[in-house]
C-alpha cells in the first residue's frame, strides 16, 4: 500500500470516527440530564469532521498526478 493511499484510508476513517463521536456526544446531551462537555465535544468533534474532509479533497486535487502504487 502506497503512501498516498494510507493516506486517503487514514482520513476517510479519522473522518467517520469523529463524524460518529460528534453524533453521538450530541445524542447523549439531548438525554434527560445533559451536561455541557457533551455539546461542546459534539460541537468540536463535528467541526473537525468537516475540516478533515476538506483536507482529504485538498489533498486528493494536489496529488492528483501521483500513482497509488
Amino acid at each position: 500500500m502506497s503512501l498516498k493511499a494510507f493516506h486517503i484510508f487514514f482520513i476517510a476513517l479519522a473522518s467517520v470516527i469523529t463524524l460518529g463521536c460528534g453524533v453521538w456526544a450530541l445524542k447523549t446531551y439531548s438525554s434527560p440530564e445533559p451536561q455541557a462537555w457533551q455539546l461542546w465535544f459534539g460541537i468540536g468533534a463535528l467541526l473537525v469532521s468537516v475540516a478533515l474532509l476538506v483536507y482529504g479533497r485538498n489533498f486528493l486535487r494536489k496529488m492528483k498526478n501521483v500513482g497509488y502504487l
